[in-house]
Parts: structure tokens; sequence; C-alpha cells
């Protein structure tokens, strides 16, 4: 198609490395020609991330670009195998999407323009490669939401409504049809590079790990390690650590994923593609967020070891290039780097930073036996604790929550409701008073006081469902943004 000259995102300096790398690594492929295209999500938040001013894109820039799909570059869609519910699956690949483009962003990081919903793909098999309008507002809400709570998180640009009728097993059919932009580092996934494993190309996982160390592993770049295996073994002991952060950024929150198939594993260790994910009620290491997860695999308790077993899958491939017995060496400590980050967060939580090994040990303790007990709602509790946290609970702490419309359930715990408001208390007295207010600040910054629970998502889209009403959901992307 012809070139639009005054849009914004057709002028911008986009990069190739993927395009660079050669067909071994993806196929090209055309967008769908949709019978609509209706503008239904912007995210400006981004915008000043590509040095775009937002009152300066319009409308009709982000359908030209992201609708009517008008060429910048080759569109991609990329090739990867992956482990899915611990079977490996040698016939995936970018099924409903492909990459856009490639943008260095004004931070000098580079960033992927990733469809969803643009159409069928050599890798669609026997799918329509089309996004449910409900998928894709789900997945902006998740994104928002996990963005809002420090969690590294891919991020939506856009989202057209695109006028067909679509038909699904999960959900009231016929229902409407999207297609998305995901703003996130990289869509190379684990199983990137389990495909070339399975093809015998260690030559091709060279290529692709030089590019991955140098675009997105500074900290590995820095090092100068001369010695290949070296620098291999470098790059994985970083994922290792950016992966147990992320998982314990998730259980805080009270996320739970839904399907950490490898191929929903990222090599940057970001996070994203949020399909039947879930923010848990109460806190349930069983709970479970996929329907379809009749075992219990990726349940919210067991995302730590999931991604530990993933990262232990990847080692197969990496095996081809580098040192095995160094590569398993890497991944021991990745238990303890997941709990050290877990423990900061969860204190974070309650507003507290430094605390003796005893008193962080106890008060964490506690507050995850008091929840289970007492089976508040998991974000509430937390959100309470913010908007209720005053100075007067250090000479009284019976005072505790008293207005907190669980109390009655808290009180319902006896003892160890008792312990926990006698230690917090105490916790309380042995911080300086100037320290106070820098616990308010974190009780609030880690606390939002709107949760994306699910009766909000759908009480969000049955009004877009029954009644074209968008409000709604503009209303609550902006909660979620300003942590509201």
């Amino acid at each position: 198609m012809t070139q639009k000259i005054d849009n914004p995102f057709l002028n911008l300096n986009y990069e190739t490395p993927l395009e660079n790398l050669g067909d071994d690594y993806y196929d090209i492929v055309t967008a769908a020609e949709f019978p609509e295209n209706i503008l239904r999500f912007r995210n400006d938040q981004l915008l000043p991330k590509l040095g775009l001013n937002k009152e300066l894109v319009r409308d009709d820039h982000f359908v030209e670009a992201f609708g009517y799909f008008y060429a910048v570059r080759p569109f991609l869609a990329l090739k990867y195998h992956g482990y899915q519910f611990g079977e490996y699956n040698p016939y995936l690949g970018d099924g409903r999407g492909f990459i856009y483009g490639q943008i260095k962003g004004k931070d000098d990081q580079l960033y992927d323009f990733g469809t969803k919903g643009s159409g069928r793909t050599p890798y669609s098999r026997n799918a329509d490669g089309r996004l449910t309008l409900k998928g894709g507002i789900r997945e902006i809400l998740a994104a928002e939401a996990l963005h809002s709570l420090g969690v590294k998180t891919s991020r939506c640009l856009s989202l057209i409504e695109t006028g067909e009728s679509l038909y699904r097993g999960d959900e009231p059919s016929p229902t409407r049809s999207s297609v998305m932009i995901r703003f996130s580092n990289s869509h190379i996934r684990f199983g990137t590079f389990e495909r070339l494993h399975y093809i015998q190309r260690p030559d091709l996982i060279k290529k692709l790990l030089d590019q991955v160390i140098n675009y997105y592993y500074p900290e590995v770049v820095q090092a100068k390690i001369k010695n290949e295996k070296d620098r291999y073994l470098k790059f994985y002991e970083s994922l290792v650590n950016r992966v147990a952060k992320l998982t314990a950024q998730w259980m805080s929150a009270g996320f739970c994923h839904g399907v950490l198939n490898t191929d929903n594993m990222s090599i940057t260790g970001e996070s994203f593609d949020y399909g039947p994910y879930a923010f848990i009620l109460n806190y349930n290491p069983q709970f479970t967020a996929a329907y379809f997860d009749y075992g219990g695999r990726y349940s919210y308790g067991n995302q730590p070891f999931i991604c530990r077993l993933n990262l232990e899958m990847l080692q197969i491939p990496l095996k081809m290039v580098t040192d095995k017995r160094e590569l398993e060496n890497i991944l021991i400590p990745f238990n303890q780097v997941y709990q050290k980050n877990y423990k900061e967060l969860m204190l974070c939580k309650l507003g507290l930073k430094e605390l003796s090994f005893f008193e962080s040990e106890e008060i964490l303790t506690l507050t995850i036996q008091l929840l289970k007990e007492s089976m508040i709602i998991y974000p509430h509790f937390f959100a309470e604790l913010a908007q209720g946290f005053n100075q007067g609970w250090r000479q009284d702490e019976s005072t505790i929550l008293e207005n907190a419309y669980f109390i009655e359930d808290l009180n319902k715990s006896g003892e160890i409701w008792s312990k926990w408001k006698k230690l917090y208390g105490k916790i309380l007295n042995n911080n300086p008073e100037n320290e106070l207010n820098l616990i308010q600040e974190r009780l609030d910054y880690f606390n939002p006081k709107t949760a994306l629970l699910k009766p909000l998502i759908e009480e969000v889209w049955e009004e877009i469902s029954n009644h074209n009403n968008w409000q709604p959901f503009s209303n609550l992307v902006e909660i979620l943004q300003n942590k509201n």
C-alpha cells in the first residue's frame, strides 16, 4: 500500500535486527483485510517512548498503520516450537500475529510492534488468525494493571475493532473481532531456541544468541567476555535472575499467568501474552486461571517451579553451544533469588523495608497464614492497610485495621490475627517517626485501590457487549495507569 507521508508511525526510524537474521527464523506474511477499522484504544503513555507527541498523533494514524497495515518493512511471522503442558509441540509459530516493526525507543532500548489478530499465517493450522474483542480488552487491562504494580511487562499500543464475527468455544458466539498491537522488548521466546535444537542447527542458535545479547543484555556486553561459551553462560545467568525476579513480581502481585508454556516465555525475561490470566481473589496456591488446566500445572502457587523448569528445558538447546554442567550450576540459585525478591516485594506491600531476618521471616509467615485463614480478598487486605494506615497504630496495635470492612473476618482468625497485630505494631514502634511517612508512601505505591479482579473485567465487557458503552473501559484504564 502507498505510504501516508504525514503518518508519524510510518515515518519512525525502524530497525531491522530480526529481518537481518534471515528467513531461517521467520516467514514474510501479509495482513488480513478487515470489513471495518474502528480504533477502540490508543496508549498515549507509550508515545513519548517513541519520541511522539500525543497531540500530533491522530486516531486515523493508528488506523492506517495498525488497521489497514500500510507497510513500513516486511511483516515477519516468527518460527518457534514449545513445550505445552509438558508435551513438545513442533507445529507452533506466529499463528495470528507478526512483527510489524522494530524501533529504538528514546531510552535507547529496542522494542517490537507485534500484532495479535492480524490474520492467518503458515502457522495458523486450522485457526482463523483472529483475536476476539474481549481477548484484546483483557490483554490491555492485564498489561496496564501489571505495569502499575511494577511488573516487567509488555503493554498494548492500540486496539482496533475489525467488524468480523468470530466463533469461539470459550466465549458466547458469535463474538466481535479485533486486532491489537503489542509493544514489548522482544517476541523471541524460549521456544524459538527449542525449534533450532529440534532442527539441529547450533549455528542458528549462536547467531540468534549473539543478537539477543547485543540488543537486550547490556550487562553481558559490558562484561567484555571474549570466550564465546562463557559469554553464553553469562547470558543464561542474567536470564535466570530476570525470570526469578519476574516470578517474584507475579506472586507478590497475586497474578496467575495461566499458560506458562515455553512458547509464552520471553527470552528477555519480560511478561507477555495474556490469555486466561487472573489476579487471585483469595490467597490460594492451588488457584488456576485456565479452565483447561485440569491438573493445576500452571496454578498460582506452582509458577516459581514452572518458570525454573522452563529455564531448565532451555538448557537443551543452549547445551549445543556451551557447557552443560555449567548451565546446570547456574540454575541452582534460582529459588534463592526468587525467594529474596519475593520477600522484599511482600515487605514493600506491608510498607516495610529494612527488617532483621527474624522479623521479616515472622511477619511474612504470619501475613500468609492470616490471608489463608481469613480468606480475605488478597489485594483488598493490602489496599485497606494503605488507606487506613495511621501513626496511632504504634501506640495501640488493637486499632490496626479496625475500620476495615473485613475486620470481623480478621477477628475470627483469632490467635494469628492477634500475633500479626502485635508484631506489626512492634515493627512500627521500632521505626523512627520520620520513617512512618516512607512506610505510607510504600503502602500507597505497592497497593493501588483498584484491583483487576474478574468481576470488574466482566462488568466492563458487559457494557461494551450489551450497550457498546466504552466509557467504563476507558475509566478503568485511566484508574489502572494512575494507580488509583
